[in-house]
């Protein structure tokens, strides 16, 4: 295991340690830890999917709003 130093607001630093009382406050900051590094690799993730989508964007036909509403029409009936 390897120690790892923060510096956090004194505030910050109680409500953890009293919302946590009892429990193995390594395990939690851990499991925290985790959780962010999940969280940002979702948010990677995402803005990537955009970005392709985006480029696909322009590269797709344009078609107007009348159009649109055509092939919606066709497909209900």
């Amino acid at each position: 295991m390897s120690t790892v130093n923060f510096s956090v607001p004194e505030e910050v630093k109680q409500v953890f340690n009293e919302t946590f009382l009892g429990q193995n406050k390594s395990a939690i900051i851990s499991e925290l830890m985790l959780e962010a590094v999940e969280r940002a690799r979702r948010r990677q993730l995402s803005h990537d999917a955009i970005a392709r989508i985006l480029e696909r964007r322009t590269h797709a036909p344009l078609v107007t709003a009348e159009e649109l509403q055509a092939a919606r029409e066709a497909d209900r009936s």
